[in-house]
Order: C-alpha cells, then sequence, then structure tokens
C-alpha cells in the first residue's frame, strides 16, 4: 500500500494522531495535496473548503487526541455529498440554479461528524437533486471512477464514492433515495451504507414528513469498520427528525467482529426482476460463495412481488417525483426561484419535475398500494432468512456520459433506474449496503446486502466478514503509487 495517510483507514487514522505519529494537519495536507493533484480527473469534489479544513486540524492538534470526544473520527478528513448543509458553505444539490443557496445551519449527521472532530474538507458532486443513477451536471460535469476516467462514478453520491476511492477522503457522507449511496460504491469499488430508515436523522424542512423512510444518510468508506463508527456517530434520536429514533447506546463497531456461520442467507441474483449480465451474476455469485465458506447456509431464492417490476418501478418513481416536485414549491417560495423557469438544468430533470406536479390523490395513493405490497414481500423473505444477497447493479460502469444502459441480457430496460436493483429497499425502508464483489474487465461491481429492519448490526457484519474473506483496500489505484 502506498506510504503516507491517503489511503489508511479511519480508525488507523486517528489511532495514530492520538500517539503523535501523525498530526492532523500532515494528514489534512496530504488529503488537500492529492485532492489537488487528482481531482481534475474524476471531478469528485465541486469544492474545496482548504481554510475550514485546516483550521479544523489545527484545533484537533490542539487537543490530546487520545482524549478526544471524537475517537474514532478524531482528525480524518470527511467529504460531505452536496445535498447535506455545512454552514456557511453552499449546498447547491448539483444544480445551477442553487449556486448561492448558503445554508445557516448544518445537517444532523454534519454535525455529530463536526463534534467528533472530524475535518470536512469539501462538498462533492451529484447530478440535480440527485435525479439519476449517474453523476453529471450541467455546472460542475460529470464524476468517473478512479479505475477508469471514461467510465461512470455512478450515482448520485457518485462524488462522495469517487473521493473516498481515489484517496480523497478517508471517509464520506451521501444519501440514499433509491440507491444513490450503493451504486457508487459498486462502481467505485468501496462500502456504501443505507442505514434504516429514521437510524440516521435528517432535519428536512419545511416537510418534514415528506422524504422519510424515502431518503436516508450513510457513509462511504474504504473499510466496512470505518462504516460502523461513522454510524456510531451520526445515528440516534434527534428532535427535529419525527422518524428518528434513540439507539440506547449500541456500538455497532462490536458488528464487524461477529460471525456468520449461524446465518441463514437468500441469494437472488435478480430479485426475480431484474435483467443481469452473466458476468455481473458470475462475479457477485462468487463473493456469495465466501459465506459458505465461512460456514453460513446460502439459499437461492426468487422473491414472489405482486407486481412487474414497471409497475413498482413506477410507483417508486411516482413517490420520488412528487417530492421533487414538492421541494420545487418549497425552493420558490423560500428563494424566489422556480426550477422550470431556469434554462440551466437538464431535460431529464425537467421532465422529473414537471410530471411530479401531474400526479393526482388517486396515482400517489396507488404507488402506497404497491409500496405496502413490496413492504409485505420483503418483511416475509426475513421470516426465513437473516439476510438477502444480490448483485448492487446489474452492469459494470459504462460510459462517463451515459445516462445508462438500454438494453441488458436481450431485454430492453430503463436506462435511469432499470439497471439498479437497489430502489425496492428505500421503499420498504430495510438498511442495505454496497460491499465490493470484484472486479469485471478491470471494473468494480458490489453486491448488496440487505438486512431486516434495524439490523444494520447484521448488515455490517456480514459485509466485514466479505472484507477478510476477500480483502479490497489494496484495489485501489493509487495504492500502488
Amino acid at each position: 500500500m502506498a506510504s503516507g495517510p491517503c489511503f489508511r483507514s479511519a480508525i488507523d487514522l486517528s489511532q495514530k494522531i492520538g500517539s503523535g505519529e501523525y498530526s492532523a494537519t500532515e494528514v489534512c495536507e496530504s488529503i488537500i495535496g492529492r485532492i489537488e493533484r487528482r481531482n481534475e480527473i474524476t471531478n469528485a469534489y465541486i469544492q474545496l473548503m482548504e481554510t475550514h479544513a485546516r483550521r479544523a486540524a489545527r484545533v484537533v492538534d490542539r487537543i490530546d487526541a487520545d482524549n478526544a470526544s471524537g475517537g474514532a473520527l478524531c482528525g480524518v478528513p470527511v467529504a460531505i455529498k452536496d445535498n447535506l448543509d455545512v454552514a456557511g458553505a453552499p449546498t447547491t444539490f448539483g444544480a445551477a440554479p442553487m449556486i448561492n443557496n448558503v445554508p445557516e445551519e448544518s445537517d444532523v449527521a454534519v454535525e455529530r461528524l463536526r463534534d467528533a472532530s472530524a475535518v470536512i474538507l469539501g462538498k462533492t458532486n451529484m447530478p440535480e437533486f440527485g435525479h439519476r443513477s449517474t453523476t453529471d451536471n450541467p455546472q460542475f460535469g460529470p464524476t468517473s471512477t478512479p479505475f477508469d476516467p471514461s467510465q461512470t462514478s455512478g450515482g448520485s453520491s457518485g462524488g462522495s464514492a469517487a473521493a473516498v476511492a481515489d484517496g480523497l477522503a478517508t471517509v464520506a457522507l451521501g444519501t440514499d433515495g433509491g440507491g444513490s449511496l450503493r451504486i457508487p460504491a459498486s462502481a467505485c469499488g468501496v462500502y456504501g451504507h443505507k442505514p434504516s430508515a429514521g437510524l440516521v436523522p435528517t432535519r428536512n424542512r419545511p416537510d418534514g414528513f415528506g422524504y422519510a423512510p424515502f431518503v436516508e444518510t450513510g457513509p462511504i468508506t474504504r473499510t466496512v469498520a470505518d462504516a460502523a463508527a461513522v454510524l456510531n456517530r451520526i445515528s440516534g434520536y434527534h428532535p427535529d427528525d419525527p422518524f428518528s429514533y434513540p439507539t440506547h447506546g449500541i456500538n455497532l463497531r462490536n458488528a464487524v467482529e461477529r460471525p456468520v456461520d449461524d446465518l441463514h442467507i437468500a441469494w437472488s441474483p435478480t430479485l426475480g426482476l431484474f435483467p443481469v449480465t452473466q458476468s455481473v451474476r458470475e462475479t457477485v455469485g462468487d463473493a456469495v460463495g465466501s459465506f459458505e465458506d465461512l460456514g453460513a447456509s446460502v439459499e437461492y431464492v426468487s422473491p414472489k412481488f405482486h407486481y412487474s417490476r414497471q409497475e413498482i418501478r413506477e410507483a417508486w418513481q411516482c413517490g420520488f417525483e412528487v417530492r421533487l416536485a414538492c421541494l420545487r414549491k418549497g425552493i420558490n417560495i423560500e428563494m424566489g426561484i422556480d426550477l422550470l423557469e431556469e434554462d440551466n438544468i437538464t431535460e431529464l430533470f425537467r421532465t422529473f419535475l414537471e410530471r411530479g406536479a401531474e400526479y393526482g390523490a388517486v396515482e400517489f395513493k396507488r404507488a402506497d398500494v404497491i409500496r405496502t405490497s413490496v413492504f409485505d414481500a420483503v418483511q416475509s423473505l426475513f421470516e426465513d432468512y437473516d439476510l438477502l444477497l444480490t448483485p448492487t447493479v446489474s452492469v459494470p460502469p459504462f460510459d462517463l456520459h451515459s445516462l445508462g444502459p438500454q438494453n441488458v441480457e436481450g431485454e430492453e430496460i430503463d436506462p435511469v433506474f432499470g439497471w439498479c436493483l437497489t430502489w425496492l429497499f428505500n421503499m420498504t425502508g430495510h438498511p442495505a449496503a454496497s460491499v465490493p464483489a470484484g472486479f469485471v474487465d478491470g471494473l468494480p461491481v458490489g453486491m448488496q446486502v440487505v438486512g431486516p429492519r434495524f439490523r444494520d448490526d447484521l448488515v455490517l457484519a456480514a459485509a466485514a466478514a466479505v472484507e477478510r474473506e476477500q480483502p479490497w483496500i489494496r484495489t485501489y489505484p493509487g495504492t500502488s503509487e
């Protein structure tokens, strides 16, 4: 592995800062230097907050890191997706009309990372308001996977995933409303964890009920233990989030040591709904075999959903687009900006906004009925199994400027969402993560691990077991420099 701090884990870095082997300033400067050299290749960051980061690092250096409140994240460099507020820094949502939107208050997860003495480096790229499964927008351009600059990072947390995979951040925060943590984690060969609905609180205003349990905030990391450390710090009840709940001091870091030989695991390469390329099925299938090697019981399943893939996708998309339309109205009221009257947005995003305003109450409630049916089907699966494994996506990373494939294994699909086996679990609120599974033609693909509601510990345990069996930490291009 390359020497220096850029590819070390958060836990390792915080220990070395605590022991005096590194200073937080040394770590910060090393990663800022790498960003200055590499960001033009991946376009992970859209805003680098050097002054803020250096000031935060100096604060860490003035305290005894061993006794700092931050513990495992003290002095650790963090990247923040640009739909999460950092007080005093623009939150653009990847959209040109929002370039002057500067919040006075940080999101809850950001506040908690700051309280943990983490060092916030900057904001990362995303598509406009997270409306697609790749990362590109007219204002900042596309983001690529570090494994091949001509191929997509996935989305919508593509900037966060690319930053972590390329050693431009130790950990990152992203959000996930349909796979936006897991899809780019797969494309960039990192770990992305969508928490159980309500585990990580948010401060959505003016509509505190509008997103949950649809969109979750979670970590992207190079190690599972780092994700557990981040979740420990950002999870738990917050009075501003009506869906948040107390964690009663549960330490998710303990989950990564849990054995998996007592688990009964379901393996579904297509969920009975999605076409998946043979190369992805085989690569993920090999990773699934790790559980059998560790003594777990693995069975092939094809879940029984009462609606077609198109009906389920339309139901999910209805909720997503209605929420975008409501967001447009809120921005108009608060900022005097009507996104539909702006010229500098993509036609796809414009279409989503227009459709979101056209749904009627009957269509919206039908979507909820379908969502309930999907929830019931997934819940019934966990009556017999401890975990569900699937590919994260149907295909390896593709051309940087593409929306997505229109055909998989001879079947026509929606290029925006039809290749993602992720959004079902935003409908249901179950915890789900993408774990690096291997490579197809030199490009990473992920295995999705889905757990019962509120069992993020099981998802972390399973991911850590795969990590021990087939470590991926040395696969990143920068580790050989």
